[in-house]
Order: structure tokens, then sequence, then C-alpha cells
């Protein structure tokens, strides 16, 4: 009977592992309180599995200087995942390799709001260029 016991336990855990391995960590989102795109954003992300909190900030460029986002990287919403900061409507996919890969930056951007990526209308019209925050000249993370 032990040995049962035991060996329900051990599947147990076996099997609960992976469900926990792909838990999403959670975001915060600061955007401002009229921006509908930034909304979209939010509700892919959620819809993707990262529980997220949004928040109405009322001065978004004193947040993003002080996460580091320089004016030429900025768009209108900035997200804090763990010690990553990602700036603007940036691809899951790309998020998802940074979570992985953990690299030893501040963070990604995405600048502007090009048309076609997650929570902005309209089709795609070029490769998205995402760009490591905090470099002293752009530098390309990512393109999609």
């Amino acid at each position: 009977m032990r040995a049962f016991a035991l060996a329900l336990m051990l599947a147990a855990f076996a099997f609960g592992a992976p469900a926990r391995a792909a838990e999403k960590p959670p975001v915060t989102l600061y955007k401002t309180a009229t921006c509908g795109c930034c909304k979209g954003y939010a509700e892919h992300m959620k819809a993707l599995g990262y529980p997220i909190t949004v928040i109405d900030h009322a001065d978004l460029s004193t947040l993003k200087r002080r996460l580091g986002v320089e004016p030429r990287l900025e768009s209108c919403h900035t997200m804090k995942i763990g010690s990553y900061v990602v700036e603007g409507h940036v691809p899951e996919t790309t998020i998802a390799r940074l979570l992985t890969e953990k690299p030893a930056i501040k963070g990604i951007a995405l600048p502007g709001m090009p048309l076609g990526t997650p929570g902005m209308s309209g089709p795609k019209e070029g490769p998205y260029i995402v760009e490591v925050i905090g470099t002293k000249k752009p530098t390309v993370f990512a393109v999609e």
C-alpha cells in the first residue's frame, strides 16, 4: 500500500511539473487611461496566459525614463515582466525568447505603434525591429 501511495505521489509530481513550467510570469502594463490599442495588447497577453495587471498612469514619460526607455524607443505603453522592461507592441514570440534566454539587458522595445502588431489593427507593413533597451547605440534584439 505504501509503495502504491509513493508511486501515486511521484506520478502526480511528474505530471504536475510540466504545467508549472509552462506558467507565464506576471506582467504589469502601464498605459494612459484612454489608449485603446494598449487595452487590446493587454487582452492579447492575457489570452496567451500571462497574468496581467493594467495600471493607468498619468505620467508615462517619467516612468519610461526611470525604467531606462530612451525617447527614440518609446511606444504607447510600457510593461514590466520580471526584471525586464518591454516597451510597446512587442510580439509575444520575442518576449518568450527574452524570458527563455535571460540576457543581461534592461529589456526590449518595439518603437512606435506599427500596424499589424498585437493590439494594432491593419496589415503588417514590414519587419518589426525589436531593439535592446539601455545600449549606447541601437542594437537589434529580434526582427519579426
